[in-house]
């Protein structure tokens, strides 16, 4: 009967510890905003993207490339592979507040003017 009680209390404390590191780990998996980026549109070397700023935290780069060329999109230190025309790739980014460059980094891109500056705030 004690060994009983026992493993009721350690099954409890289990079951109490899964119900606060469970939704804790999601949240940090999830992300917390969306923003789309076209890469070669308007025009060849430019970069469009659907906002200028999100909240800090995990952001998610959907970057299409709707040029001619192959482009790639590098923002806080991290980078999509390289996306050819009419492709996507998505690029996730923990962002802390301030302002991030971001930019294609296929030689001579970024001067002819695939940069420009995101901000997490």
């Amino acid at each position: 009967m004690i060994r009983f009680r026992i493993a009721i209390l350690g099954v409890a404390a289990l079951v109490g510890v899964l119900a606060w590191a469970l939704p804790a780990a999601a949240h940090q998996s999830r992300s917390l905003a969306t923003v789309n980026v076209s890469a070669g549109s308007p025009s060849e070397f430019k970069f469009t993207l659907s906002a200028k700023s999100v909240k800090s935290g995990v952001v998610t780069f959907k970057v299409t490339n709707k040029g001619k060329l192959a482009h790639d999109f590098q923002i806080g230190g991290r980078k999509t592979p390289l996306i050819n025309p009419g492709k996507s790739n998505t690029l996730r980014v923990t962002l802390k507040k301030g302002s991030y460059t971001y930019m294609c980094t296929v030689p001579g891109h970024a001067a002819a003017g695939m940069k420009g500056t995101f901000k997490a705030v």
